[in-house]
């Protein structure tokens, strides 16, 4: 009996390491997004596909702490904060208002981003190639087209009418936005109105003013509330018969007139699962280069123009990458 008994202690002291590595944690990711659960479904997936792809799988090897802001930016410090304190491993940021909250709460977690801002004017790296710090990414330079997507406008419009601006004044990049947009409709020699929208209901009434405003077009800026809303943004602009320009192409397919942006503004947010896959298996984020999107892309729906009475000029249908009919 004793000796029964010492051999099954020693082979139970033997399956002690294997048992030890199996009951190791799994490494915590954490993601904090601007939009809600919802609205941020659509960078979740990429994201995941890209730890995929550096070979973490949510659930097996790899757990995701979620936090969703629900289209309130001053929820962000807070949240980051919580992610900070539950002391995940990398802490991925959908969205340049999501990484300026992250770079706030900490100094040492790795932070990917997948940003429409340029991240050295932002404050966030000081070098593109070797970012150094705690913070790398991708940016598809979302905040810097907004003046180019006024630019194709003022094409297909009459010199004289007045464009609106549809604008989030809670984003905290709000004001450099503002004045990029306005340096433009000044070189321009346009008129532009800004128009406030912090919520859906404000988003309708700033529709609903165009007429009473006497504007003749709108331009749709960057911003997680209007980014996850393509198709109510389409349909608002055909119901009030607004020629408009959004970023993108799920705009246009919906029966909006124009889009103007990167050509694949997902593949960001597979990058940054990616990037957090590296630095889990040891990489340093400030030796992982921020990417930058490289690709434009025009999308015009004919179909709307007709609807609109427009005409659009030939040098704008040669631009574009696709044309609906």
């Amino acid at each position: 009996m004793r000796r029964r008994a010492f051999i099954s202690l020693l082979g139970g002291a033997a399956a002690w390491p294997l048992a030890a590595r199996a009951q190791q944690p799994m490494p915590v990711v954490g993601f904090l997004g601007a939009a809600s659960a919802a609205g941020d479904a659509f960078r979740v997936a990429p994201f995941r596909r890209g730890l995929e792809d550096a070979g973490y799988v949510e659930g097996q090897n790899l757990a995701i702490e979620y936090r969703h802001a629900g289209d309130r930016y001053d929820r962000l410090g807070e949240l980051a904060a919580d992610l900070v304190r539950r002391q995940v491993s990398v802490l991925a940021a959908a969205g340049g208002p999501a990484a300026l909250a992250a770079k706030a709460a900490t100094t040492t977690i790795p932070i990917v981003f997948s940003i429409g801002l340029d991240p050295i004017e932002a404050g966030l790296v000081t070098n593109l190639n070797r970012p150094g710090g705690n913070l790398t990414g991708a940016t598809d330079l979302e905040e810097e087209l907004e003046p180019k997507r006024l630019e194709v406008l003022h094409q297909l419009m009459p010199k004289e009418s007045v464009i609106a601006v549809l604008a989030n004044p809670t984003h905290p990049r709000a004001e450099p936005k503002r004045q990029g947009v306005e340096r433009a409709a000044r070189a321009l020699g346009r008129r532009i109105i800004l128009l406030p929208a912090r919520n859906d209901q404000e988003i309708e009434a700033a529709f609903a003013s165009m007429r009473t405003l006497q504007a003749s077009a709108l331009m749709i800026g960057a911003d997680a509330i209007f980014n996850t809303n393509s198709e109510q943004l389409a349909a608002l602009a055909t119901r009030h018969a607004v020629p408009t320009i959004f970023q993108y192409r799920e705009f246009v397919a919906a029966g909006g007139l124009m889009s103007y942006g990167a050509a694949n503004l997902i593949e960001g947010y597979r990058l940054i699962g990616l990037y957090a896959g590296r630095i889990l298996k040891g990489e340093k984020p400030g030796d992982l280069p921020v990417q930058q999107a490289t690709k434009l892309e025009l999308f015009i729906n004919l179909k709307t123009a007709r609807a609109l009475g427009l005409d659009v000029p030939p040098a704008l249908l040669i631009r574009a990458d696709d044309v609906i009919e």
